[in-house]
């Protein structure tokens, strides 16, 4: 997924640098109208943290690489503030280590960062239609690889059609990455539930709409 420089055209490389500076200010307007910052930076340090190790350490494949991603557990878990923790990763990672393109940063990062928040807006969806949580984790893990695959192939094969082979060598081995990220997000929330239900932004919004309607309740005795 850390797509190098040289590789992409530059038409790609400027949509992708577009739309991940559209994204980093829509998801920091979202977290500030939905969600207090300031108590969500323990909690952002460590999962951008969690997933600029496990992006760190890939499998040579064919012509391209696999590792973990971790981008859907980052979006039940950060929601949309999800999309700037990932900048936040590719760039240390390209800067600090040479792991990926500096010009490619904005479409690395449109690859992860949107799955992150389409899996966050799905789980929820379905939470709030009672669907069991600890299953809509374990879709939102394996979904999350899905949509950064299909997004990775529509960037090489814009590019060229030299590189629909690689499209497919990556699609196929980023199979067992899916499964193994369904199994741990699935598993991952259905702990926190039960330890730390707080660390979910579901949770808190529940307890946001639970304190509303205490203080609609409270007005209305008065």
């Amino acid at each position: 997924m850390h797509i190098s420089d040289g590789v992409l055209s530059v038409p790609v490389i400027t949509a992708g640098w577009a739309v991940t500076i559209v994204l980093v200010i829509f998801s920091l307007w979202w977290s500030k109208k939905y969600f207090d910052i300031a108590e969500e930076i323990p909690k952002f340090s460590v999962m951008a943290g969690a997933f600029f190790v496990a992006s760190l350490i890939h499998i040579t494949i064919g012509p391209t690489c696999v590792h973990l991603i971790f981008n859907g557990l980052l979006g039940v878990i950060l929601g949309p503030l999800a999309y700037l923790a990932m900048v936040i990763g590719l760039t240390l990672q390209a800067l600090l280590l040479q792991h990926g393109g500096v010009t490619t940063i904005g479409i690395n990062s449109l690859n992860v960062g949107l799955p992150a928040i389409i899996c966050y807006l799905i789980f929820k969806k379905g939470h709030d239609k009672g669907i069991s949580t600890p299953l809509l984790g374990a879709f939102c893990g394996g979904f999350a690889i899905v949509i950064t695959v299909v997004l990775l192939s529509i960037s090489l094969v814009t590019t060229g059609e030299q590189f629909m082979e690689v499209a497919k060598v990556a699609a196929l081995a980023h199979i067992p990455i899916m499964l193994i990220e369904a199994a741990v997000t699935g598993s991952v929330v259905a702990y926190l539930l039960k330890v730390k239900p707080e660390m979910l932004p579901i949770a808190t919004e529940d307890m946001d709409k639970e304190e509303e309607l205490n203080v609609s309740k409270s007005a209305g005795d008065v």
